[in-house]
């Protein structure tokens, strides 16, 4: 499947934090063609494990010399941002915001009720007619926003309850020049980019192994990336986030050209020698980045894995995204296609050298260190 097909196919999906099952599924099936096992965590992550051509650990040999194959995770999130049933009054639903919704759009959007059957309805407020002069100059608080089924209030109970999710209805809308403009697509964009990277890796040879995953529930904590990568335990890891593309009245907050690559973060949440190699090998192929100062946390995925156990080596890639928390959100599709291709040429250029740099073992320290791990093992 193409990245525009694929990603459409995510974006008109439905899986808001917590409840991802649906695309889910989806995921695993485009994994499962360039993966040599795929599993799934107990919160519902989905890992497709690509195994390199390194040492491995279930080897004698390259336990007795002290080798084993590197291990990297690459990850976007596959959750949404959505909405959940509070209250039913007269027939409408009240309702409040799964993650974080821009407020100002929400009067008049068309949404999907997710409960004992889908229910289309629309987002309705009080008409600017009957509202003051000073209330039509400010942004409609959700409490005073409702859910309009159409349905008599006795129906609405029949097939609707306190606690029934609630997501935008939207169809992807392709614009010129490859861009294409839709819901969720923070993060399935990231996603669609991993499996473009697996695509491509398909045809390298690479020492290190690679987990590829699909996050869940990063819009309310990054609680997925956390759990994943507590299980695969990485040397490296690489988060894939939005960041907000160029357009007008926002040059004050470090953007990226839309459809001009992506950002490749900087900053106490990306381990320095992780951002070196990304940039070193944009370069070397001729991939087009702009660097992107994060002087605190980054509020992805790469904020809760670099802390994960004893604490692991992080990078940030960026995909640009205009409207960002909104059905419209709008990106460039050989953005998403290029920063496939820098993952794979990222994961192919790792090796034993690179571990070696992390650790920050010097090559003397250790030939020291092989040659008594060898000793050890004669005696044993």
């Amino acid at each position: 499947m193409s990245a525009k097909d694929f990603l459409k196919k995510l974006s008109e999906a439905h899986g808001v934090s917590g409840y991802e099952h649906a695309i889910r599924e989806m995921v695993i099936a485009e994994f499962k063609p360039y993966a040599d096992e795929i599993s799934v965590t107990p919160m519902g992550s989905v890992i497709a494990l690509k195994r390199g051509a390194g040492p491995s650990m279930r080897s004698t040999l390259s336990r007795a010399e002290g080798l084993r194959t590197g291990k990297v995770l690459i990850e976007g999130h596959m959750d949404e941002i959505g909405l959940m049933v509070t209250e039913i009054e007269q027939g409408f639903l009240r309702f409040t915001q799964v993650g974080g919704f821009d407020v100002r759009v929400l009067p008049s959007q068309e949404v999907i009720v997710h409960g004992k059957q889908k229910l289309r309805g629309i987002i309705g407020a009080r008409p600017p007619h009957v509202l003051t002069a000073d209330e039509r100059e400010k942004v409609i608080p959700m409490s005073d926003l409702w859910i309009d089924v159409g349905l008599p209030e006795a129906r609405v109970r029949e097939l609707v309850q306190v606690g029934d999710w609630i997501t935008y209805a939207r169809d992807v809308i392709d614009l010129k020049n490859n861009l294409v403009a839709g819901k969720s697509l923070d993060d399935r964009a990231a996603v669609v980019s991993v499996v473009e990277a697996l695509k491509s890796l398909a045809t390298m040879k690479h020492t290190w192994d690679v987990y590829a995953v699909a996050n869940v529930q990063e819009e309310v904590g990054l609680k997925g990336a956390q759990t994943s990568a507590f299980r695969i335990n990485p040397d490296v890891a690489i988060a894939l986030d939005v960041s907000h593309a160029e357009q007008p009245n926002t040059p004050e907050i470090g953007t990226v050209p839309l459809g001009g690559g992506m950002g490749i973060a900087i900053g106490p949440n990306i381990h320095p020698l992780v951002y070196e190699k990304l940039t070193e090998v944009a370069k070397a192929n001729e991939i087009a980045f702009k660097v992107l100062a994060e002087a605190g946390a980054t509020g992805t995925d790469a904020w809760a894995m670099q802390v994960v156990r004893e604490g692991i080596p992080t990078g940030l890639i960026d995909i640009p995204l205009r409207y960002m928390h909104t059905s419209v959100e709008t990106i460039s599709i050989t953005d998403v296609e290029r920063i496939g291709r820098l993952l794979a040429l990222f994961c192919a250029s790792l090796d034993d050298k690179f571990i070696k740099q992390l650790r920050g073992e010097t090559e003397e320290a250790t030939r020291k260190s092989a040659k008594e791990t060898r000793k050890n093992a004669k005696k044993k």
